[in-house]
């Protein structure tokens, strides 16, 4: 991609709404003119004419190519980065502003080191790290350079060994160490409700009974599945 075509990379694809001329819909002027003159005639404003809302277009913006030279510039420092940027997108134009205010989109600037990780100082009470959703570009607290965090994989859900489901009504749960035959019931609803599964229905456990060692069998073998 060639750095001198990147103001026009990204902004290159068609803008997004469209124009509406009154003079072009037929019966378009003459009507709004008859309903200035109507609310006029009751109050409801001073005369002039009523304008069709929405008539202009805005931005469609193609960010790929924006994202993709920031990231080809990782590891250099951010002031010489943004500095080339700005005389890349001539932030004098209209154009160029609008890119750069996507810049701050892409990298986070007010960041602490917790631990080597970094943590947006914008975020709520530095929840969670970067990278955590997304990988990410930042800017190096201490160094100034720019930086690029991975995506933090996420480690698969554990299920759990201490329950398993058979149907909607009967289930095995294990309960101090011992695995039982669960038997479930429908609650009594307050009101009637025809659309709700029993599925998803509130219910109660209407017997418990302990597993002998050929359920318990089963339900190892059951969960080693899973």
């Amino acid at each position: 991609m060639s750095e001198h075509r990147l103001n026009q990379n990204v902004i290159e694809r068609p803008r997004g709404g469209y124009r509406i001329s009154s003079r072009k819909v037929k019966g378009q002027k003459t009507s709004l003119v008859k309903l200035t003159e109507e609310a006029s005639t009751d109050g409801l404003l001073s005369p002039y004419l009523i304008k069709p809302r929405r008539k202009t277009k805005w931005f469609s913006d193609c960010l790929g190519p924006l994202y993709q030279w920031l990231q080809s510039h990782v590891g250099q420092h951010w002031d010489d980065v943004y500095s080339k940027l700005c005389k890349i997108l001539d932030i004098t134009t209209l154009s160029g502003r609008h890119i750069i205010s996507h810049v701050w989109g892409y990298v986070e600037r007010n960041v602490e080191l917790i631990d080597g990780v970094p943590y947006a100082k914008t975020s709520s009470s530095y929840a969670l790290p970067l990278g955590y959703w997304y990988k990410q570009l930042y800017v190096h607290p201490e160094t100034g350079i720019l930086c690029l965090v991975e995506r933090i994989p996420k480690e698969p859900k554990k299920k759990p060994d201490d329950f398993l489901s058979v149907d909607a009504y009967h289930d095995y749960r294990k309960i101090d160490d011992l695995w039982y035959a669960i038997e479930l019931a429908d609650l009594e609803p307050w009101t009637t409700n025809t659309n709700q599964s029993s599925v998803n229905s509130p219910k109660y456990i209407a017997s418990k009974r302990q597993c002998n060692k050929k359920q318990i069998k089963l339900i190892m073998k059951q969960l080693s599945k899973s």
